[in-house]
């Protein structure tokens, strides 16, 4: 069944808050058998809400809207479903007291404002948010489907696991069956990928699709088949991927689509390895990704954020010569940092980081986005120079999941 997502909240579409909702929500539907066929952002004004519900409706058996529940004037949801569905808003006594217990395990009253989310339309299943206040509603007319859920992410992804997603398996036959398969490919551009498997994706079946998914060092390819139970049965995808795995041998880090810093985590537990950083221009990226996962306290040990030439010295032992004359940018800079965070930490393994981010402070020697990395262990070091771009941002960001990777390929 097709699906199309709905967000609402001008702090979307100002580029004030990143719409996770939407990617979360794509993923889900996903495994549910779901096809999100478009996902679209409005503003808090109520006809664009009524444009987009009634465009989405042409387009969509299955609507998920998320966004604008909340108790102040800005949120406009509700009344805008009202009037596309003909309902009234009515007190829900239920609703109420779930705010009120809510509000009384975290010690703070129910306000007047907080109140009026009991207010729920009276021609709408309605469903207890247990996560939050603002209940999920559910509405039905003419073979469309159209479920409102808060925008909080953490809210939204509880109604979804508990509720929605096993009341839709449920209601609806599953007459699409998907499955993806990601490996993490390295050492080629994506272009030279394209034409190294040219032949391949000429041969793949018509409910197959091959995706290029570049990041910073490293081609995400995503075999993706949609269709009936007996074409995209695991055997078939199982065995393209067993294809595509003997084109690229020896390219391939890893199979499978979590998140790079999981990935690290799990060879790391398996190797009964620990690791710490040493980080200069990251500034404590790295270490603040490897400790999102949770049990990463399993296997990192800490970090030394050496932004200053004087911790380089005092805290990792860089020497006072090589940063003279070789500059804190450097192999023999960062490789010192990497040696000596395996010390100071008592790690078996460390990643090191000294680069200029930007946006000042490149030379002709070495521009902006130039960065040295260094990932060291008891008995080796490996060191590169990468040259990233102009953005600080994108720079931190490239050079923390490069040297994730740099750690992987050494594991």
């Amino acid at each position: 069944m097709d699906v199309e997502i709905i967000t609402i909240g001008d702090e979307l579409l100002i580029g004030q808050v990143v719409d996770t909702n939407s990617a979360w929500m794509g993923l889900a539907l996903n495994d549910y058998g779901f096809r999100v066929i478009r996902r679209t952002a409005v503003g808090d004004v109520e006809e664009e809400i009524l444009s987009a519900i009634d465009a989405a409706r042409r387009r969509a058996p299955l609507v998920m809207l998320t966004g604008g529940l909340g108790p102040t004037r800005d949120d406009l949801t509700l009344q805008a479903l009202c009037r596309y569905f003909g309902c009234r808003l009515h007190f829900s006594e239920t609703i109420y007291a779930d705010i009120e217990e809510f509000f009384r395990l975290r010690g703070r009253p129910v306000n007047e404002l907080t109140r009026l989310q009991a207010m729920v339309p009276d021609r709408c299943t309605v469903i207890r948010n247990r996560a939050g206040t603002a209940p999920c509603t559910w509405f039905e007319r003419e073979g469309f489907t159209l479920i409102s859920m808060p925008g909080v992410p953490s809210e939204m992804q509880w109604l979804m696991t508990n509720e929605v997603l096993p009341r839709l398996a449920k209601q609806f036959h599953r007459d699409l069956y998907i499955r993806h398969q990601t490996c993490w490919v390295r050492d080629y551009s994506e272009s030279e990928l394209a034409m190294l498997l040219s032949g391949f994706e000429d041969g793949l079946p018509s409910f197959v699709k091959l995706a290029y998914l570049p990041q910073a060092g490293v081609i995400r390819l995503r075999l993706s088949a949609s269709g009936t139970e007996a074409e995209t049965g695991d055997g078939a995808v199982t065995a393209l991927q067993a294809a595509l795995e003997r084109l690229l041998e020896g390219h391939i880090l890893v199979i499978g689509d979590r998140p790079v810093e999981v990935i690290v985590g799990e060879r790391l537990r398996e190797r009964g390895c620990t690791v710490g950083t040493a980080e200069s221009c990251t500034g404590g990226a790295i270490a603040a990704l490897l400790t999102s996962v949770p049990g990463s306290s399993a296997y990192f040990a800490g970090s030394i954020v050496a932004y200053a030439n004087a911790v380089k010295q005092q805290v990792l032992g860089v020497t006072e010569d090589d940063l003279r004359q070789c500059g804190a940018v450097s192999r023999e800079v960062v490789e010192q940092m990497a040696k000596g965070a395996l010390r100071v930490l008592g790690c078996d393994c460390a990643i090191a980081t000294s680069g200029i981010a930007g946006p000042d402070g490149g030379t002709p020697d070495k521009p902006v986005g130039s960065v040295w990395m260094a990932v060291a262990s008891k008995d080796s070091v490996t060191s590169r120079r990468y040259q990233f771009g102009a953005l600080r941002a994108q720079n931190i960001q490239r050079a923390t999941l490069t040297a994730l990777l740099m750690l992987l390929e050494k594991l």
